[in-house]
């Protein structure tokens, strides 16, 4: 009796750690949304999957710790990590309504580093990782952590942007930003990491108040020292005087 929740990465099969291939592997069955089992379905045509619709993750959970209590060793996926946004805190708290069984966590990259690779360098420093969903977190408390994290200069990567059914919050994270940053903030977008349609551009503040956004898609905000060079995000590391030390010895810092 054993449960993995597994974290797929961005979506290609390349994006997954080894570790959660082999944990895929090692599974008599596969739980998850269908959209996450789609991307290793072809990986595994003959093993079961089993789904829920959205907004069932607490079901899914049951699904997958009845499965294992079963007898079977199971896997219940989701993009990214299981433990950012994903569904191990969730299947953890379920599981005690249960007799025990075997829980593994298996980590997958998180939106925020398959993003920032394409990008360039945007968490290099200090950042935080805010969701602008508020299914789940009251609009307030997303606002006062927006507000926290602009005062005390943080880089910031924002997941779930916007949908169908909440287009504006974006644009209302914009606003509050930009009371206390810069309009020319250097920013990116990221959409469809590891996907097909995947693409990235870098842009101002600004810009991005007024940029389309979707569920697919991932925006990063730089700190006060991010720099656009040669149309990547870059936010220094923070050595004192990096860029001067670097010139005056005619080499890379390392």
């Amino acid at each position: 009796m054993k449960l993995y929740l597994i974290g797929l990465g961005p979506g290609k099969w390349e994006g997954l750690t080894l570790e959660a291939q082999r944990a895929c592997e090692a599974c008599d069955v596969l739980v998850g949304y269908h959209v996450y089992l789609d991307l290793i379905r072809s990986r595994f045509p003959d093993k079961p999957c089993l789904t829920t619709a959205m907004r069932q993750e607490p079901e899914r959970c049951r699904m997958a710790i009845r499965e294992a209590l079963g007898g079977k060793t199971v896997g219940l996926v989701c993009s990214g990590d299981a433990g950012v946004y994903g569904m191990a805190s969730l299947t953890l708290t379920i599981a005690q309504e249960f007799p025990p069984i075997d829980i593994v966590v298996v980590p997958g990259v998180t939106a925020a580093l398959s993003g920032a690779a394409l990008l360039g360098a945007p968490l290099s420093h200090d950042f935080a990782v805010v969701s602008l969903s508020d299914l789940l977190t009251p609009w307030d408390a997303i606002e006062r952590r927006l507000t926290a994290a602009a005062e005390a200069d943080f880089a910031l990567c924002l997941y779930n942007p916007a949908s169908h059914h909440r287009p504006d919050n974006l644009k209302k994270a914009c606003d509050i930003l930009l009371r206390v940053k810069s309009p020319e903030t250097v920013c990116g977008l990221v959409r469809c990491i590891g996907r097909e349609g995947e693409s990235s551009r870098v842009l101002t503040l600004r810009e991005l108040r007024d940029a389309d956004a979707d569920m697919f898609t991932t925006v990063f905000i730089g700190n006060s020292l991010t720099k656009n060079l040669a149309g990547r995000m870059v936010t220094p590391r923070g050595y004192r005087d990096e860029m001067a030390d670097t010139s005056a010895a005619g080499g890379s810092a390392v």
